[in-house]
């Protein structure tokens, strides 16, 4: 299950971002996983409840946005025709070969800190 390394790697970029004077955990980390970063997001989410859940960061909520893939042709545009997890190779209306966008995000995108009784947010980032 390579999500625990996922999730340890966040973890421990979380834990070097410079926080707010005062914030003592990680409260909340919003994270993009797209469609074709082969991380599962419901096995990311146990991986982080696993690794937080003996330590300092107890409790910290791992927020997951999920980011499909698009597949485009030339001539006519996004096909919207794909069921989730299936690959066309060409454009079901003109027989064009398609173009795959997007769905590799695997990005950091907002880290919550909380200090003694209050929630700090913090910078934005990228993997």
């Amino acid at each position: 299950m390579h999500e625990l390394s996922v999730a340890t790697a966040l973890l421990e970029r979380c834990e070097n971002l410079d926080a707010e004077p005062g914030a003592t955990r990680v409260a909340r980390v919003r994270v993009a996983v797209g469609e074709l970063s082969s991380v599962d997001p419901e096995l990311l989410r146990l991986a982080w409840e696993a690794l937080v859940a003996d330590g300092p960061h107890r409790g910290a909520r791992l927020e997951v946005d999920w980011c499909p893939a698009r597949q485009t042709c030339a001539a006519c545009g996004e096909v919207r025709e794909r069921q989730p997890g299936t690959w066309l190779r060409l454009c079901p209306n003109c027989g064009a070969p398609l173009r795959v966008a997007g769905g590799d995000e695997l990005d950091l995108l907002q880290v919550e800190f909380a200090g003694p009784g209050e929630s700090l947010a913090t910078e934005e980032s990228r993997c």
